[in-house]
């Protein structure tokens, strides 16, 4: 048995290395990788000890020093933004009762994550930050805030790891709840979409928005059924990632839709523009008669006035396949994605990914409350796992040299038994707020301290020696230009602040 089972590892180990050799799909590679390891663990071996698999779960990383770096830096620069448009901060449990998260999300409610039954109450992970915001509006009466919310989410989806798909990612929300004029607080979402991708330097990106109830309006005057709105909304959804023809095929083939009402939709999500077109569809014979349609356009155009007051059309665009298959959107959705220019050839540029969506959902909070009062809300979520894949595949590209840390100057000494020296020094520095180390050793070479700061970028060394010490100074040595000064004790952290400071 163990003979076959070490044939059969072998065999998949061949598997793995010939996926290698043809730089497969790292998907592909990775699945192949975990089933290796859990053949191997099966095998056992070492006296019937069960092998212990060091992996992470599947659609779930590890984020190293050099990651998290470049991650804090992403998260600075939003809540950076949100705080400029006036945000405040919450936070929600992970895990929710199950009936708070049922229903709330069309087909996606299968890739909600239910927890065992631990003889208590059903719950579920979270699978977004919207309806836990809802719950929390409803739940304790608030009928107004701006609020912004950074936090884990789980979906037990297929990941595609390479393209930033996890089963266990970060969400970053900013919303605004509340009875306000109409398209003011939507007109903000998206200049912050727009503030945000332009502070990231991502490259070219559009922001794409359409209207849930001009699609509503647009598919009664193309002939959906009421029952077929929201399963054909999910099929229009899909345009982004399949052509035309394979959406007409699944709304006709798979959801049984008439052949003439799928052209007939078919005539208008191929459209996309700006003001232009909004006018163009406000005289259009069969939307103009429908009620959604009207309103939906009317807000279009109120939005893009706003938009154009805030400077921002030019990277926006009214796109009438955008569909988002959320059920809780109600008026305004929108969707950035990130542009990617083939090559001189092309004249559309091929969008990479979706870095950031949202929209209206007046009637969530609603269905929380018992009275089934409702709070306008509109929102949008910035999606930073991809923003993360891409800012870390640059980095990589570029070998740019990322610090781990924030120390500003290691405390180091030339001769021996001057422990004592660093240990008073370093704890000096601490307490007037600077960011200093010391080597743990007492007797360090100063090669090896030096060698340290070349290693983790830290841009001074103040160096400990006894005729400095008997001077009242320190050496203050600069390791990018290896200039050395001798600065007075007293005026230290002045001189090591000045020397460090941002620009």
């Amino acid at each position: 048995m163990a003979a076959e089972e070490a044939a059969a590892v072998r065999e998949q180990a061949e598997v793995v290395r010939r996926l290698k050799q043809d730089k497969g799909d790292p998907d592909e590679i990775a699945k192949e990788v975990a089933k290796l390891l859990e053949m191997k663990a099966q095998l056992g071996g070492d006296e019937g000890k069960h092998k212990f698999v060091l992996k992470t779960p599947k659609g779930t990383r590890d984020y190293s020093p050099k990651q998290m770096a470049i991650r804090e830096r992403v998260f600075d620069a939003i809540i950076t933004c949100f705080k400029r448009h006036g945000a405040e901060v919450i936070d929600t449990p992970v895990f929710e009762l199950k009936e708070t998260l049922t229903g709330k999300y069309g087909e996606d409610s299968k890739l909600i994550y239910d927890l065992k039954d631990q003889g208590g109450e059903l719950l579920s992970l979270r699978y977004d930050l919207t309806v836990p915001f809802a719950r929390y509006l409803a739940m304790n009466k608030i009928t107004n805030i701006k609020r912004y919310h950074i936090a884990k989410v789980y979906r037990r989806d297929n990941p595609a790891m390479t393209r930033g798909r996890y089963r266990e990612f970060y969400q970053c929300d900013f919303d605004i709840a509340g009875q306000f004029d109409p398209m003011i607080p939507d007109a903000e979402c998206l200049k912050i979409v727009h503030e945000i991708l332009s502070d990231l330097q991502l490259g070219d990106f559009l922001i794409k928005v359409n209207n849930r109830r001009i699609l509503d309006g647009m598919f009664a005057v193309c002939g959906v059924p009421d029952s077929k709105f929201r399963t054909i909304c999910s099929s229009v959804d899909k345009l982004d990632k399949m052509s035309w023809e394979e959406v007409r095929s699944e709304m006709v083939g798979e959801k049984g839709l008439s052949p003439e009402a799928a052209d007939r939709i078919g005539d208008y999500v191929q459209l996309h523009g700006g003001l232009d077109l909004i006018e163009r569809l406000l005289q259009d014979p069969k939307l103009s008669q429908n009620k959604l349609a009207k309103e939906g356009l009317g807000d279009m155009k109120l939005l893009f006035e706003y938009l154009t007051l805030f400077g921002i059309t030019g990277k926006i665009s009214f796109d009438l396949s955008l569909a988002r298959g959320l059920d809780y959107y109600t008026g305004v959705i929108f969707e950035a994605v990130l542009l990617q220019q083939e090559n001189d050839h092309v004249e559309e540029p091929v969008s990479v990914g979706s870095v950031a969506g949202g929209g209206r959902y007046d009637g969530l909070v609603g269905m929380f409350d018992p009275k089934g009062r409702k709070v306008p809300c509109v929102g949008v979520s910035i999606g930073i796992e991809r923003i993360f894949s891409i800012l870390e595949q640059r980095v990589e590209a570029s070998e740019e040299k990322i610090r781990t840390t924030e120390t500003q100057v290691l405390v180091a000494s030339a001769q021996k038994k001057l422990l004592e020296e660093r240990l008073k020094l370093v704890a000096e520095l601490w307490d007037a707020g600077i960011k200093a180390e010391v080597l743990y050793k007492k007797n360090p070479k100063l090669l090896n301290q030096l060698q340290y700061c070349e290693d983790t970028g830290i841009p001074l060394v103040a160096i400990v020696g006894e005729q400095e010490l008997k001077d009242g100074v320190i050496k203050l040595r600069v390791v990018a230009t290896r200039e050395e000064v001798n600065v007075r004790r007293e005026s230290l952290v002045e001189e090591i602040r000045m020397r460090t400071r941002q620009p």
